[in-house]
């Protein structure tokens, strides 16, 4: 039987998250596990309104927005070699991960 692991991965920018799927891509590929992913999620926008002036002008106001970006993979493992191999992958700092 098969173990599943689950990789979720967010960040704040898309490009260092494409870059950090295709890094554990290349690791699991080496080791012949079998990969789903990267499932792409809905970008999550907050959107901030501040007030430029706080007494004086109330219709004086700035917009600023977070965007979250969101991937998940699925590896399904015959071996153990390639858990030590992910562990060992040295991901961007902008990036979140969580294994399941």
């Amino acid at each position: 039987m098969k173990k599943k692991i689950r990789i979720k991965l967010e960040s704040f920018n898309s490009e260092l998250l494409n870059t950090s799927c295709s890094q554990i891509i290349e690791k699991v590929k080496i080791s012949k596990a079998k990969i789903v992913g990267p499932i792409l999620f809905p970008t999550k926008k907050r959107i901030y309104c501040v007030l430029s002036s706080p007494h004086v002008n109330k219709d004086a106001r700035e917009h600023f927005e977070i965007r979250i970006y969101k991937r998940i993979l699925d590896i399904y493992l015959s071996k153990k070699d390639t858990i030590q191999s992910l562990l060992n992958i040295k991901l961007p700092s902008g990036v979140t991960t969580i294994i399941k």
